[in-house]
């Protein structure tokens, strides 16, 4: 992801208004510039209502690669199907205007920019909201692959590894990660980068916020190796200049010190009187 989305819509709207293309693809591989999509499924969706819809078998020149032995589509199966040529308009219409929404994200907008590419369509792609890096900030599992989160959340899993049943239980985990994130954007989700480091912006707001009111807040954290937990203090610096930044205060009643890494801050929300 190359920097920060630009300014306006679909990223600055709050997520239940934001257009959001919940997208899964099947391939060759998993080279894009070598291997091609054999399926693809795209839910336009706003406000958790499907508003428009793309669900296909794509035919590439070439129906041979790895990737054939997972997801189990044969070259008959997609002998009948169109080609990535007939479906460009349909999938940029699609995206148009939407944050894209995706488990392993990087790859799908990789292989969707190539494939559009090479249609003659310069659709960069560059920024999206990743709910493996969503899962793996919120929940801190062994494993946050599709598979697993599906297990352990008890998420219907239809056929593992084909584009339209990946798409629900897509949509079902990224229910799951608002829920407990309460982002206040589409941006506000895109800036969930686990390896980066990187603090959500707004947490940090409302964390100066509190900390400038000096109230207290109910912290959703969720240390290393260990699940979220909520955590009652009052705020007593905010550490922007440190990498990563970092919350510090006292927890409630017993004031015990606590000095927090602003990047596994899930929520920040002003405590019950």
């Amino acid at each position: 992801m190359a920097g920060s989305p630009p300014p306006g819509p679909p990223w600055d709207l709050p997520v239940a208004e934001a257009p959001l293309a919940f997208v899964d693809l099947e391939m060759t591989g998993l080279d894009p510039e070598v291997d091609r999509v054999v399926e693809v499924c795209i839910e336009r969706v706003v406000g958790g209502v499907v508003v428009d819809r793309l669900d296909s078998l794509v035919r590439p020149p070439s129906a041979t690669g790895e990737g054939m032995k997972i997801h189990g589509i044969d070259p008959a199966a997609i002998a009948a199907a169109p080609p990535f040529e007939e479906l460009a308009d349909r999938v940029a219409s699609l995206l148009d205007g939407a944050a894209l929404v995706a488990h392993a994200a990087e790859w799908d907008a990789a292989f969707l920019r190539r494939e559009l590419g090479r249609c003659g369509r310069d659709v960069p792609l560059e920024h999206f909201i990743d709910t493996l890096q969503l899962a793996r900030r919120c929940f801190g599992l062994p494993s946050s692959s599709m598979d697993a989160l599906c297990k352990h959340f008890g998420i219907p899993r239809g056929r593992a590894h084909r584009a339209a049943d990946d798409v629900v239980a897509l949509r079902a985990l990224f229910d799951r990660c608002v829920a407990l994130l309460a982002p206040e954007s589409a941006r506000d989700l895109g800036e969930v980068r686990v390896a980066e480091r990187k603090a959500r912006a707004a947490v940090l707001a409302a964390c100066a916020e509190a900390c400038a009111r000096k109230i207290p807040v109910d912290l959703t954290y969720r240390a290393s190796k260990r699940g979220p937990a909520v955590l009652r203090m009052v705020i007593t610096e905010v550490r922007s200049d440190l990498d990563p930044p970092r919350v510090l205060g006292y927890l409630l009643p017993g004031r015990g010190r606590r000095e927090l890494r602003a990047d596994r801050v899930l929520r920040c929300e002003p405590a019950p009187p």
